[in-house]
Parts: structure tokens; C-alpha cells; sequence
């Protein structure tokens, strides 16, 4: 029996995520679910996409993801199931699972309409209740992707919500901050491959970091390497490049959070 993760913006205040886990238990009571999060930012796919990217390597084949950040609930957007390098997602087409795609080289997407595996009725502005946990849950015990509904052409997806690095010239990448940690660490796009290719062949030069226009300093290999209470640049558990305060809080003290400009640049 598979494992279900579970990634939304419902937060825990209301019985949204308990309902959820009820509805996958009326289908299958064995069913093993864990959270991967959700307080995803309400509305923000950005940001889920980020976090559902950052978290699926980590679990195992199989596994069947729901992420449920779906502004668009009850309108034209499609509902997909995709199978993923042997792992299956349930999730709106809006770009929630982009991240997630980009690093497969082979997917196979359907269109979630069969209604014989909703709930009854489907209510305007629950589908995460009426059609994404009971989907998961068939899929967990081993429904078939292609009886959820309609083969989609992968390169039809929406796709272009996460933002992407770039090299504006040979010495330097533009990124951006993507999200926030609750420690108040700031994410950004700009992955370590992305440095060691600005770095190829550069011996010697050091590496700056500038966010926005406020200079952070060279890329550190631990946060005591920065005096306490200073910024500093890392690269963090993702693989990405990190901007922090050692024992502080990057967001207040810079004052700058999400969509703000990174650059690393050589001198």
C-alpha cells in the first residue's frame, strides 16, 4: 500500500487537512498519510511549488503527493494525475507541480474527471475533500492513473509560474527570493550547479552575494562563519543558495522578502 503526502495552504486552524485525512481513511483505512506542509502562503503556488519540489526526493517510490494550493477551485482549471519517475501527484493545473516535472524526463499526466471516485456531491470550493483525497486514496491502492480519466500531452500544462535564474553576462546570475523560512532565511532560485558553472574556469576570483542593493558577502560553508547577528550567504539543505543572519531573523533585519532581486557575481 502506498504512502500519501499531503502539501496545502489550509493551515491547521479549521478541519480542512483533518477532513481530508478522514475522506482517504473512509476509502482505505490502512492508509499511511503524512503532511509535508500547509502553510503553504494561501493562494500562493509559487511557494508550494517551491516546497513540493524541495520535499518530494525525499520520499520513497510510490508515493502518492497531493498538493492542493488552488486559487482557481471550482473554475476551468484542470485537475491532473501525473506519474512521475514512479511517484504520482494529484494536484491542480496551475503550475503547482512544475517544479516537480522539470526534473523528469518522462511523465504520464491524466485529467481527473472520472466522478465514479469523487465524493458525491462535489461541493464549489472543496475539491481538495471531494475529488483530490478520494482520487489519491484509489491510486494508493492501486487504481490504475489511466481510469481517473483522459490521457493530457504533458507539454500542455501550465507551466512558466516558478521563476527561473538567469546570466545576464558571463560573470554574474540573477535570481530571486522564493520564500521565507520560519526562521526568516530567505530562498532563493539559484541552485549550486548554477555557481559552480559561474565558477568554471574563474580560479582565483572571489564570488559576491547582493540582495537587492544591499552587499551580503562571499558564500560561507557554515553560519559561525558570519559574526552573530550578520548576514550571510549559504548554501542551504535544498542545494540552493540561502541568505540568513546568524542567530537573527534575514527578513526583519533586511527588511525584504519574497520577489526580491539575488545577484552573485564574480570579482
Amino acid at each position: 500500500m502506498a504512502l500519501i503526502a499531503l502539501l496545502t495552504d489550509f493551515g491547521t486552524r479549521d478541519e480542512y487537512v483533518g477532513v481530508m485525512k478522514g475522506v482517504i481513511a473512509g476509502i482505505e483505512p490502512g492508509t499511511r498519510v503524512v503532511d509535508i506542509c500547509h502553510r503553504i502562503e494561501p493562494q500562493n503556488v509559487v511557494h508550494g511549488a517551491f516546497i513540493l519540489q524541495a520535499a518530494v526526493p525525499y520520499f520513497p517510490e510510490g508515493t502518492v503527493f497531493v498538493a492542493v494550493v488552488d486559487p482557481g477551485v471550482g473554475g476551468k482549471r484542470r485537475i491532473l494525475a501525473v506519474d512521475c519517475g514512479g511517484r504520482r501527484f494529484v494536484a491542480p493545473d496551475n503550475g503547482l507541480i512544475e517544479g516537480v516535472l522539470r526534473k523528469s524526463s518522462k511523465a504520464t499526466v491524466v485529467s481527473v474527471e472520472n466522478r465514479r471516485y469523487f465524493l458525491n456531491p462535489v461541493s464549489r470550493t472543496f475539491h481538495g475533500r471531494d475529488i483530490f483525497a478520494p482520487a489519491a486514496a484509489h491510486l494508493a491502492v492501486g487504481l490504475p492513473l489511466a481510469e481517473l480519466g483522459p490521457p493530457v500531452d504533458p507539454a500542455d500544462i501550465v507551466t512558466g509560474r516558478m521563476p527561473r535564474y538567469r546570466f545576464p553576462s558571463p560573470d554574474c546570475i540573477e535570481g530571486v527570493v522564493v520564500a521565507v523560512d520560519r526562521f526568516g532565511n530567505l530562498m532563493t532560485n539559484i541552485d549550486e550547479r548554477a555557481i559552480e558553472r559561474l565558477c568554471k574556469g574563474a580560479a582565483g576570483s572571489q564570488v559576491a552575494v547582493v540582495l537587492a542593493d544591499t552587499s551580503i558577502g562571499a558564500i560561507v560553508d557554515s553560519y559561525d562563519q558570519a559574526a552573530e547577528n550578520a548576514p550571510l550567504a549559504i548554501i542551504g539543505s535544498r542545494g540552493l543558495l540561502e541568505i540568513a543572519v546568524n542567530c537573527g531573523n534575514a527578513r526583519r533585519m533586511l527588511q525584504t522578502g519574497k520577489d526580491r532581486r539575488v545577484r552573485v557575481q564574480l570579482l
